[in-house]
């Protein structure tokens, strides 16, 4: 009798402590990081998060990666900085930005972020690689039923490429524009994996919306929880950019401000002239998330067709990654390079329908893209959920 009194007292206490920790408010402990490059690849690494509003410290902690538990003992303690967003409704968030800095190349590193006294799990990322291929992660439009629909879709990815280096997010990765409910959909359907995996993205048209005095202004959450390079033009360095990982050259183009503001459109093709002519990495691509071509015979975006395609073949882009279209599609336009491609990862679909100026082609299919990049090869693959290969090609370079 005594043996199950005992047993049912531990059993209470074990029940105690199980339900402490599942009722713990999740925001006493850093959520939303995510992984980006405000620098060199191979020797930075950017981290945000959003932190309780309570925290007064932003502070990093660092350590290279030697499988001992004793995490702490050798680790670096870096301060951050905090950044203030205002939610639609009023409400504000802190976030917390820091740059580890000053990190060997192709190196394996395990990092947390908090306060001081409340931390995040140990998360683990690798730095470039001057040398050594590499592979990385295309995804278009996510959108719509983000956590319950486009989670499959860089997920499935995740686990197909588990090892890539980055993500490219080609744009309207919500739908409403400064809606922090759809972020945190993002977040949770994306799970752990841009706490290990760092983000590419490019802004699409619903990351905006137009102000009182009606201009186009850019959702607030994007500048505060992406650090990314700031090489672009004045006033656009929040969404144009460039990254130099390895031997390539990754290009951000702001199609937003391209299609509904001609400065802007001129200023960045003036932009990337300058940034292609510059370019000594043997591989060059530019994500934006209007296409050049489209597959849907009401759009037409004349404008990047006349200004922007010239200086891709121009300067030998090879590869053009976009979103927008909802659907799948890969041509050429008749030119060797650069590859346009479009693809979409959330369930949002539309009808291609437009004159059949691609090579390959499909719709109401959700779809992630795997890119191998070598010396001399860029094999580029697309697959359906379900992770059956759906379309393939692969480009040289001497």
């Amino acid at each position: 009798m005594k043996v199950n009194n005992l047993f049912l007292t531990l059993s209470l206490c074990c029940a105690a402590l199980v339900s402490t920790a599942q009722t713990n408010d999740p925001r006493t402990f850093p959520d939303r990081m995510m992984l980006t490059w405000s620098n060199d690849p191979s020797t930075t690494q950017s981290v945000t998060w959003r932190v309780n509003s309570a925290s007064k410290k932003i502070i990093g902690q660092l350590v290279e990666e030697q499988s001992s538990p004793d995490l702490e003992e050798a680790a670096q303690t870096v301060l951050g900085t905090p950044s203030y967003l205002k939610r639609e409704g009023g409400d504000a968030d802190t976030y917390g930005h820091v740059t580890f800095k000053g990190l060997k190349p192709g190196t394996l590193y395990t990092y947390r972020v908090g306060d001081g006294e409340l931390w995040s799990a140990w998360n683990q990322f690798r730095t470039a690689d001057p040398s050594g291929d590499f592979s990385f992660i295309y995804l278009g439009d996510a959108q719509n039923d983000i956590r319950s629909r486009w989670s499959r879709s860089i997920r499935k990815a995740f686990q197909h490429e588990p090892n890539a280096r980055f993500i490219v997010h080609a744009g309207d990765l919500i739908n409403r524009s400064n809606t922090d409910s759809e972020w945190g959909e993002w977040y949770e359907g994306s799970g752990f994996i841009h706490q290990m995996i760092p983000a590419i993205a490019t802004p699409g048209n619903h990351e905006y919306r137009r102000d009182s005095l009606e201009q186009l202004v850019l959702d607030p959450h994007w500048k505060t929880q992406f650090q990314f390079p700031k090489n672009g033009p004045v006033g656009m360095q929040d969404a144009v950019y460039y990254i130099d990982y390895q031997d390539l050259r990754m290009i951000s183009l702001n199609s937003q401000l391209i299609m509904l503001d001609s400065v802007a459109a001129k200023t960045q093709e003036k932009w990337l002239e300058d940034v292609l002519a510059s370019s000594k990495s043997k591989w060059n691509i530019v994500v934006m998330h209007h296409p050049v071509y489209s597959t849907s015979k009401d759009r037409d975006n004349t404008i990047l067709r006349e200004h922007f395609k010239p200086i891709f073949e121009k300067y030998g882009v090879d590869i053009v990654l976009q979103g927008h279209d909802h659907t799948y599609a890969r041509g050429t336009g008749g030119k060797e390079r650069p590859v346009y491609l479009l693809s979409v990862a959330g369930p949002k679909m539309y009808e291609s329908d437009s004159e059949r100026w691609m090579e390959v082609s499909t719709s109401r299919t959700q779809l992630y893209q795997v890119i191998r990049v070598t010396d001399s090869k860029l094999y580029f693959s697309s697959y359906k959920l379900n992770g059956q290969l759906f379309d393939s090609f692969e480009l040289s370079k001497k």
